[in-house]
C-alpha cells in the first residue's frame, strides 16, 4: 500500500505519541525494581546503540566522522543536558510524585523553550506568550496542590521543583541543539552515548551496577527504545515528511492526556480532578502560544 508524504507523516507522528504516553507508566513500573540512576544508565545504553545502528544504516559517512574533536565536544554538551541532567532530575521526580502529577508538570517544556527563544535567540516577547506562561503557570500550582489554591500546601515541594525544572533543563538542550547544525542522528547518536558515558561515571563512583531482581531491565530497554530512541526517529521522520510542522508538532499534545489513560489502567492511580484541571490550563497554554505566534513555521 502506497501512502502520500502527509499521511506517513500523521502515520509515524501519532505512533511516535502513543509510544510516549506510555513512558510514566513504564517509569514508575521499573523504578520499583532499580532506582534512577540505573534506570537511566541502562536505558541510556539502550538508546546508544539504537541510534548508533539507525546512524550506521542512514547516515554512515557522517557517522565516519563522529570522532572529530568539535562532534565531540558538542555530543558532550548535548549528553550532559539530556539524557544526563534531564533525566537524573525528572526520573527523581517520578520517585517522589504519583506518575499523574510528574507527567503534567514535566509538559512545561514548550514554555520553557519560548523563554529561552526570547534570550537566546532573540525572538519576541509577545502578549501571546504572556498568555500561555500565566495558563502553564496556574496548572502547575493547581496539580502541585492538589487543587487546593487558598493553602498553597503544596504535596511534595521538592518533587514539584524536579518535575518542573526538568523542563528548563531541556528548553537548554533544544537550544543548543538547534545551534547544533550535525545530522540529527548523529547528534542523538553522540548525545547519548555521552549521556550513557556521563551516568556510568556517576554510577561508579556513587552508585551500583547492581540490580537485584533482572526482570525489570525489561523495563529500562522498553524504555530505552520507546521513550528516548527510536520513538526519536519517528517524531523526527514525521516531521520531515510534514507539509506543516506547526500543524503535526501539535500532535505532542496528545500525550499527556493519553498517558493519563494508562496510569489509570495500568498503574491503577485514581486520576484527581486537579490533574486533569492542571493539565488543561498548561497545554491549553502551549497551544495559545503555538498557534497564535506570528512566527509560524509551515
Amino acid at each position: 500500500m502506497n501512502l502520500d508524504k502527509n499521511t506517513k507523516s500523521v502515520l509515524f507522528s501519532l505512533i511516535a505519541v502513543v509510544l510516549w504516553s506510555t513512558s510514566a507508566t513504564a517509569f514508575k513500573l521499573t523504578l520499583e525494581g532499580m532506582n534512577f540512576v540505573q534506570l537511566l544508565f541502562y536505558s541510556s545504553l539502550v538508546s546508544a546503540i539504537v541510534f548508533l545502528v539507525l546512524s550506521y544504516l542512514k547516515r554512515r559517512d557522517e557517522l565516519k566522522k563522529f570522532f572529530r574533536s568539535g562532534n565531540l565536544k558538542n555530543s558532550a554538551i548535548l549528553g550532559l543536558l539530556n539524557p544526563f541532567l534531564y533525566y537524573m532530575i525528572l526520573l527523581k521526580a517520578y520517585t517522589l510524585l504519583p506518575a499523574q502529577e510528574a507527567q503534567p508538570l514535566n509538559y512545561t517544556w514548550p514554555i520553557a523553550i519560548s523563554i529561552f527563544s526570547v534570550i537566546f535567540l532573540k525572538q519576541k516577547l509577545s502578549p501571546v506568550l504572556i498568555i500561555g506562561l500565566v495558563s502553564a503557570f496556574l496548572g502547575v500550582i493547581i496539580i502541585a496542590t492538589s487543587g487546593n489554591l487558598i493553602s498553597l500546601k503544596f504535596h511534595n515541594t521538592l518533587g514539584v521543583i524536579l518535575a518542573s525544572g526538568s523542563s528548563i533543563i531541556w528548553a537548554g538542550f533544544w537550544i543548543f541543539n538547534i545551534l547544533d547544525r550535525r545530522d540529527d542522528l548523529i547528534k542523538l547518536f553522540g548525545g547519548f552515548l555521552a549521556g550513557t558515558l556521563f551516568t556510568g561515571i556517576y554510577i561508579f563512583f556513587f552508585d551500583s551496577f547492581l540490580v537485584i531482581n533482572p526482570i525489570y531491565f525489561i523495563g529500562a530497554v522498553y524504555v530505552g527504545l520507546f521513550e528516548m530512541g527510536f520513538t526519536f526517529y519517528l517524531w523526527l521522520k514525521g516531521l520531515s515528511l510534514s507539509k506543516n510542522k506547526v500543524a503535526t508538532s501539535t500532535l505532542a499534545y496528545l500525550s499527556p492526556f493519553l498517558s493519563m489513560i494508562f496510569i489509570a489502567i495500568i498503574l491503577g492511580e485514581i486520576i484527581k480532578p486537579s490533574s486533569i484541571i492542571g493539565l488543561v490550563f498548561i497545554i491549553g497554554g502551549i497551544l495559545v502560544q503555538q498557534l497564535f505566534n506570528k512566527t509560524k513555521l509551515n
